[in-house]
């Protein structure tokens, strides 16, 4: 029996193609600009020095174009994720806010911004308060853990990064935080999480470097690192219940579920990724931007020219999504980790292999089977200790 398998998984067993692409997504992601003011060594986006801000038609057009239908359970989650969403200034983002007031109100929609948190200021606090935005922050550990985020004169941007968690605290401000793990601090789990608890972080999404868009840091921790990494983190969680680790609760509330309930498939989110002038890329944000000379610009539309809806119902006569469907069913028909995973990401696919319809990935073997196979060793020391 797998390793697998001891965690109560069952390998998929039907190569059938299956429905698989939801029509309505759990989010939308939209890029207020294409500008950041950090140069990270690790960041995907292209074009990144250059400020192309969205336009209040471009919101407008967004807003008016989210069915009454949506969303039909729970929240439809609004992300604005750069370039750095508060180089467009606060005057302007309250503009791009301003068409999304109704649904708002209604409870229909959550504003969420991702931020790098080094331009916080006391009237940005005042519009994430206005507006009731959830902040999630960029950052990866202690002064020496986020060396790889640096202005674009090569100057550390640690001290700006807490100077604004600092001013969040201070306002009552609760956040998030998405850390970026690389070869060099594959080992310190316990370190990074200290930190951010210490931060008063309540909920941290830990990404493994992956190989994505313009990223040549190569900094993609291997299997074996990313398997030491996700032991440490889930016993770090048993011991300190106060902060939650992202990739260690979906794992556990999966293994909670009941049999025929992980068995079930699940459909894949389009993830709508609307571009500063509207333009709309499906399945991953990270092809936002990007170029092929076999898939072009991946742009399945635009806004200002269709409805959204309109849009991701042309989905299946785009080229690279008739793809990635096709690497679904390899995974599917061939993967023991598939029923938690469900196929993962088809930016990583592409990045990696230059097509969609590839299988395993780097971010497969460190964020999804690395994480199942850490809690696996777990378990096996424990029961060989009894």
């Amino acid at each position: 029996m797998s390793a697998v398998q001891q965690l109560g998984y069952d390998p998929p067993r039907s190569e059938t193609a299956l429905p698989w692409l939801a029509t309505e997504p759990a989010a939308l992601i939209l890029q207020p600009t294409s500008l950041c003011n950090l140069d990270c060594s690790y960041c995907y986006l292209p074009a990144r020095k250059l400020k192309r801000d969205m336009s209040p038609a471009v919101a407008q057009a967004i807003a008016d174009g989210i069915p009454d239908a949506w969303p039909s359970d729970g929240v439809l989650e609004i992300v604005w994720h750069g370039g750095e969403p508060l180089t467009i200034g606060v005057r302007a983002m309250r503009e791009l806010l301003a068409p999304f007031e109704r649904l708002r109100r209604a409870g229909r929609i959550l504003h969420v911004i991702q931020t790098n948190a080094t331009l916080i200021s006391d009237e940005w606090c005042d519009l994430f308060d206005e507006y009731d935005v959830s902040v999630g922050v960029s950052v990866d550990g202690p002064p020496e853990m986020t060396g790889n985020r640096v202005d674009w004169r090569g100057q550390p941007a640690f001290d700006r990064i807490v100077a604004g968690l600092s001013m969040l605290q201070g306002r009552d401000i609760h956040f998030t935080v998405i850390a970026v793990v690389d070869q060099a601090n594959a080992g310190r789990a316990s370190e990074i999480l200290d930190f951010l608890a210490a931060l008063g972080c309540p909920y941290v999404g830990i990404n493994m470097e992956e190989k994505e868009g313009t990223n040549l840091h190569h900094g993609t921790p291997t299997i074996d690192q990313a398997r030491h990494f996700w032991r440490d983190a889930f016993l770090w969680s048993e011991a300190n219940p106060g902060m939650k680790v992202r990739e260690v609760e979906h794992l556990l509330e999966y293994l909670a579920l009941a049999p025929s309930a992980r068995a079930a498939g699940v459909l894949h989110d389009p993830i709508p990724t609307i571009g500063w002038n509207g333009d709309t890329v499906l399945l991953s944000p990270e092809l936002l931007g990007a170029r092929s000379e076999r898939y072009h610009d991946f742009v399945a539309g635009n806004v200002l020219a269709d409805p959204l809806l309109a849009i991701i119902n042309r989905a299946a006569g785009l080229s690279y999504v008739q793809e990635f469907r096709v690497g679904i069913e390899r995974c599917r028909a061939a993967c023991e980790f598939f029923a938690h995973c469900q196929g993962a990401h088809a930016g990583n696919r592409y990045f990696e292999h230059g097509t969609f319809v590839a299988t395993e990935t780097e971010h497969c073997r460190t964020s999804v089977q690395a994480v199942v196979l850490a809690l696996h060793d777990i378990n096996s020391e424990r029961s060989t200790a009894e």
